[in-house]
C-alpha cells in the first residue's frame, strides 16, 4: 500500500513527519454499461457541441459557471498555487476537543497516520500525549488540492485521521416539516422500548457484520457464468402493526429467545473442549 500524501503534522513549534494511509476500500461490484442489443460496452466520449469535434483530455479545462452560460476558467496552476500557500505539506492542528463533542455526521473518509522517515519518536510522543488526555486534534490539510477539516485520535494505538465536512455542508435537519411531529408516549411504552434495547444491547465486534446485498449479487453473478438458472426468494410480506405494546413485547420475548438459544449452544461447546482438553494431557 502507497502512502498518498507525505508531510508533517504540526502544534505549535512541534512537527511530527507523517505519511497519509488510505484507511478504507470500496468493495462494490463494478459494472460496465453495454449496449443490450449486442453486448458491446458503451463509449463516453468528451464532445463539444459548438465545434463538433471529439476533445482530447489536453484541452479540457475547469470553468465556473457565474451566470447562465457564462463560465470564468481556472486552471492548474491556480489549484497549485493555493494549494501551497495553504498547506505546505502540512496537517496544522488548530484545537483539541473531546470526541462526544463531534457529530458523526461531520465526517467524511478515514485515513492512517503512520510515522515518517525518521520522525517515529516525535510520533509516539504525540501520539502517547493524545492517549493520555483522551483529546482529539482538530485540524486542516490540503489533500489532492482540496482544503479538508479533519479530525486526528487514537485508533487502535495509531493515529487515525477523519476528513471532516464544514457547518455550511451540513443539512439542517429542523427545515424538515416531517420533525414537526406531535404524539404522546405512556410511560410504559417507554419502558417496555428501553427493555428491548438493553434485551438486543452487545459488545461492538465488526466482524459480526457483512455485506449480505454483495454476497447474494456475487452468487448471482458466478450462477450467471456457469450457465445456472438464479433463483430469488420473494420478500416475505410483513404485517401490519396493530398494537404498539402487543409488538414491544413480543420483540422482547423474541429477543430473549434468541439469547437462549445461543446460551445453550456455548454450553453445549464448552463440555467438549474440556473433554478434547482431558484426551490430550
Amino acid at each position: 500500500m502507497r502512502p498518498i500524501w507525505k508531510g508533517a503534522l504540526s502544534f505549535g513549534l512541534v512537527y511530527v513527519p507523517v505519511k497519509i494511509y488510505a484507511a478504507t476500500e470500496q468493495k462494490d461490484i463494478k459494472f460496465n454499461y453495454l449496449h443490450e442489443k449486442c453486448k458491446s460496452p458503451v463509449q463516453y466520449r468528451r464532445y463539444c457541441p459548438y465545434c463538433q469535434v471529439e476533445v482530447p483530455m489536453e484541452e479540457i479545462v475547469r470553468g465556473y459557471e457565474y451566470e447562465k452560460g457564462k463560465y470564468v476558467v481556472i486552471n492548474e496552476d491556480d489549484f497549485e498555487k493555493l494549494a501551497g500557500a495553504k498547506s505546505g505539506r502540512s496537517v496544522e492542528i488548530m484545537d483539541f476537543v473531546n470526541l462526544e463533542e463531534i457529530d458523526p455526521v461531520y465526517y467524511e473518509k478515514a485515513y492512517y497516520l503512520a510515522p515518517g522517515d525518521g520522525g517515529a519518536k516525535v510520533y509516539e510522543l504525540f501520539r502517547r500525549a493524545m492517549a493520555d488526555t483522551g483529546k482529539v486534534a482538530v485540524a486542516r490539510v490540503v489533500i489532492r488540492n482540496r482544503e479538508a477539516l479533519a479530525a486526528i485520535r487514537v485508533s487502535k494505538n495509531i493515529l487515525a485521521m477523519s476528513t471532516m465536512h464544514y457547518p455550511d455542508e451540513i443539512r439542517q435537519a429542523d427545515v424538515l416539516p416531517e420533525f414537526n411531529y406531535q404524539v404522546d408516549l405512556h410511560e410504559n411504552e417507554v419502558k417496555m422500548a428501553v427493555n428491548l434495547i438493553n434485551s438486543l444491547s452487545a459488545e461492538f465486534r465488526p466482524e459480526k457484520y457483512n455485506d449480505k446485498y454483495r454476497q447474494a449479487l456475487m452468487e448471482v453473478i458466478q450462477a450467471r457464468i456457469a450457465g445456472e438458472a438464479v433463483a430469488v426468494p420473494e420478500k416475505a410480506e410483513t404485517g401490519k402493526v396493530v398494537d404498539l405494546m402487543e409488538a414491544l413485547k413480543a420483540s422482547i420475548e423474541l429477543a430473549r429467545e434468541e439469547r437462549d438459544k445461543k446460551g445453550k449452544s456455548q454450553k453445549k461447546d464448552r463440555p467438549e473442549k474440556t473433554a478434547a482438553k482431558r484426551k490430550t494431557s
